[in-house]
């Protein structure tokens, strides 16, 4: 059997809903009918990818829709078929409760045409109060302008309903059943890295799995990794990963550092690049580690996801994580474009969700940062003479994580107007890869802060780029939120840039962050931004998908706890609207409180 016949993808399932009535009504409508299903899956399937590329699959019933019988067989086909979601399509009126989609395990949308000839807007307003009722919240799509009977295209404002519907719930489809992989424990106290199992499995449809640091020193020892891929890995990264600045030298270091460098540093590069290729192991399996007698480790873990504990008791004496993470979030390593990995520093598993849930939005690699500083104008003045300007002229965040960024990060990938950016990996070429690998160079830790050594990702974006920032933290009593900031990220003047990077870590990726602001609320300005972030880290990724992000996390039920998209972009299951409609964030902390969780 082939590598994609094992992958059970999502898939979408198209429901074409009928009037039910035989003797003229029905045979009338099924090419009309089976024509909008149709139209809606090849709308879909050209325009939308998974996560490794491939397009997203349809799955269309095999007969129309007009009452429960038929309605029973669809499911069945749609239950052989991996169907997470459903859009149920109609050009005319049909029994609501008789033709809907019961399934509580479904996510939910409905198209019903804009039409005069038949009232497809009765049955969509119909069917919603009917998933309202029952308690099995849908998504209405209903085009803005009338169309002819005749008129079998899609509209511009339907289709972008249906692809956002379909690409977010592709998102929650790819993550069910697979699962988040903890590679050691709490990293100096992050309450993040607490990994919080039940958030996972009702939340996100996700097991959460926890593997001991030790385990990776026995396949180092026990030789339980493909050694002619590791000599290929190595000789890639001695080839492509230059070395930048060494903090340590010149440093009268304490005893208690020294004595706790237990891997040379010469021999730092042949540990990290050993590692990187284990823990990939561990996330997927490898078919190699089967050849070579152990069966169980060729399984991997089914993941989705994962992070590495890190600090503290595996860099006090071991060389760091930084090199693993960069490479596995990146959209590239030693075998070319690859599927970027969401892989948490400091295994802050809320910050690993937030790069799950991003990457498979924006279909970019997932930046993991310290969202560390705020910088007014005034302070920026003060501290180097001058004021910021373009862009970051009313301020900015300093967003650097602790060594281990993707390199796609650094916007050295070019789009077709020349411009910084960061690609789906499908769309990396040989020379994005160059470049990014060229922007970046790799520092040794700081020996204070990491007494085993290794290698930080450091490079400075200098694109100005679109980015969404975004957070989920878990709250007592509300349980996980999501916060999303829309923005830039600016390229300060060197002077500017160089005299403020110096004054924090300055072997680690910079990123100058600059939020969308509205004037209002958290948004007010980029102080408020700064101010009511919910912790420690962010995560960045491709473009501003901010309007996708809200209509996922409205999927899981998952409350948006601040955001800057605009209010016409927001779109949720149309149940929300009963929770209030003059405060929409308020609304959908109700909704998703009396719903709960998408896998409770």
């Amino acid at each position: 059997m082939k590598e994609d016949e094992l992958m059970l993808y999502p898939k979408i399932g198209i429901r074409p809903v009928i009037d039910g009535r035989w003797g003229g009504i029905r045979e009338g409508l099924e090419k009309q009918t089976m024509g909008m299903a149709r139209a809606a899956a090849e709308l879909i399937c050209s325009s939308l990818k998974y996560p490794d590329g491939t397009p997203v699959q349809c799955v269309v019933s095999e007969t129309t829709i007009g009452g429960g019988a038929e309605a029973a067989v669809c499911a069945d086909q749609f239950s052989r078929e991996n169907v997470t979601a459903t859009l149920s399509v109609t050009p005319c009126w049909c029994y609501g409760t008789e033709t809907f989609d019961m399934d509580p395990k479904t996510i939910k949308a409905v198209w019903g045409f804009n039409g005069t000839e038949r009232p497809g807007a009765v049955y969509l307003a119909a069917v919603m109060a009917a998933h309202a009722q029952r308690g099995l919240p849908a998504f209405s799509i209903y085009g803005h302008d009338v169309q002819d009977m005749t008129d079998a295209s899609v509209p511009a404002d339907a289709a972008e309903k249906i692809l956002r519907f379909a690409r977010c719930a592709v998102a929650a489809g790819w993550m069910r059943n697979k699962a988040y992989v903890n590679i050691g424990g709490v990293a100096m106290g992050i309450a993040g890295s607490y990994c919080d199992a039940e958030m996972f499995q009702k939340y996100l449809g996700v097991r959460a799995e926890w593997v001991d640091m030790t385990e990776v020193i026995r396949r180092m020892t026990l030789g339980i990794f493909d050694q002619a891929e590791y000599e290929k890995a190595l000789a890639w990264a001695r080839a492509n990963c230059r070395e930048g600045f060494d903090c340590n030298a010149g440093k009268n270091l304490a005893k208690i550092v020294t004595d706790s460098k237990v891997v040379p540093p010469e021999k730092d590069w042949e540990f990290i690049v050993k590692m990187t290729l284990i823990v990939r192991d561990i996330l997927f399996g490898n078919p190699k580690l089967k050849e070579l007698g152990w069966h169980e480790e060729a399984l991997g873990r089914n993941a989705v996801a994962g992070g590495f504990q890190g600090q503290r008791q595996w860099t006090d004496w071991l060389p760091n994580g930084d090199f693993t993470e960069a490479i596995l979030a990146s959209t590239f390593d030693w075998n070319g474009a690859k599927m970027p990995v969401p892989f948490a520093t400091e295994n802050d598993t809320c910050n690993g969700v937030a790069m799950l849930l991003g990457s498979l939005i924006a279909q970019s690699a997932p930046c993991f940062h310290d969202v560390r500083t705020y910088w007014s104008p005034e302070a920026c003045e003060r501290v180097t003479g001058k004021r910021p300007q373009g862009a970051a002229a009313e301020g900015f965040i300093h967003l650097i994580n602790s060594g281990a960024t993707a390199l796609d990060g650094s916007g050295a990938s070019r789009n077709a107007a020349g411009e910084g950016c960061m690609k789906p990996f499908w769309e990396m070429t040989e020379e994005d890869i160059s470049a990014c690998l060229s922007a970046t160079d790799w520092c040794r830790a700081n020996y204070e802060y990491f007494r085993g050594g290794g290698f930080s990702s450091h490079f400075r974006c200098r694109a100005e780029m679109p980015v969404t920032l975004l957070r989920v933290n878990l709250v007592d009593g509300v349980g996980p939120v999501l916060q999303i900031a829309e923005g830039l990220t600016a390229d300060l003047e060197d002077a500017v840039h160089e005299t403020i990077d110096v004054r924090t870590d300055r072997t680690w990726p910079t990123t100058w962050f600059v939020p969308r602001l509205t004037g209002q609320g958290a948004f007010r300005d980029v102080y408020s931004v700064m101010a009511n972030w919910g912790a420690n880290h962010g995560v960045t990724v491709y473009g501003h998908v901010g309007a996708e992000l809200i209509t996922l996390a409205s999927m899981l039920r998952i409350p948006v706890a601040m955001h800057n998209v605009p209010q016409e972009k927001i779109w949720r299951q149309h149940a929300w609207a009963a929770f209030g409609t003059e405060d929409a964030e308020a609304a959908d902390y109700r909704a998703c409180a009396a719903y709960g969780p998408l896998y409770r």
